[in-house]
């Protein structure tokens, strides 16, 4: 069972959230964060995944503060729009996405009355791994292929929770000596490469790779059941 919900965040703006409800005995909860395509049929599928899987599942809009209901495709023009909205919310004053992501992580802690992970996919990635330092009430963050995650000073940042991150050796928008860099600069955390390209995850791209993708989540559905013990 699904449904769309608004969540108020500590500034008072609300953003809405698709939400997965488990048949099963709830196992906690996880907060799926969209690539930069929208909360799409994609990314409501994915939740739908983890709920089938006994887990809440919360798919907040990241897009929201700068424009609502986004959901468009995979086309150069829509990878386009979704760049052009991402640069948007980069460009907010603090604490901007960030606080609708807490606001998100709540509402599955309450809704579940359990632990929440986080696993976001390419700019969702990033924000799962800003999350795993600035949001509270986590206890996993599993960022896939997040751009911009292993640059700059983001690879410095302390995650306060267990961290589980899923990266493509084919990918053009991260390298693999970055993904090197980072795994030395956190140790602590696991990090996985696969034979595959960015997007791997996403059954509606070219990139898609199944064998990459059914072990990725294999490793995550193990690594939050092992957290939330």
């Amino acid at each position: 069972m699904s449904h769309t919900v608004q969540l108020k965040a500590s500034d008072g703006f609300m953003c809405s959230a698709y939400v997965a409800m488990p048949k099963v005995p709830v196992r906690g909860a996880v907060v799926v964060v969209q690539e930069i395509f929208g909360v799409n049929t994609h990314i409501r599928a994915v939740a739908d995944s983890y709920a089938l899987a006994g887990f809440l599942a919360v798919a907040p809009a990241t897009f929201d503060r700068v424009q609502k209901g986004v959901e468009i495709g995979y086309t150069p023009e829509d990878m386009a729009v979704g760049f052009d909205l991402k640069g948007k919310v980069e460009a907010l004053a603090a604490p901007g996405v960030m606080a609708d992501l807490q606001a998100a992580v709540d509402y599955a802690g309450a809704n579940a009355k359990g632990k929440v992970a986080m696993v976001g996919y390419c700019w969702g990635g990033l924000l799962t791994w800003r999350s795993a330092e600035l949001v509270r009430g986590l206890s996993a963050a599993v960022p896939y292929y997040g751009g911009g995650m292993t640059m700059g000073d983001e690879p410095k940042r302390r995650p306060r929770c267990p961290v589980m991150a899923h990266f493509g050796d084919k990918d053009h928008w991260i390298s693999l000596e970055s993904v090197e860099s980072f795994k030395a600069q956190q140790p602590e955390a696991q990090v996985y490469v696969y034979e595959a390209d960015h997007g791997f995850n996403c059954d509606h791209r070219g990139s898609y790779d199944v064998k990459a993708a059914d072990l990725a989540l294999e490793r995550t559905l193990g690594f939050i059941v092992k957290e939330f013990a």
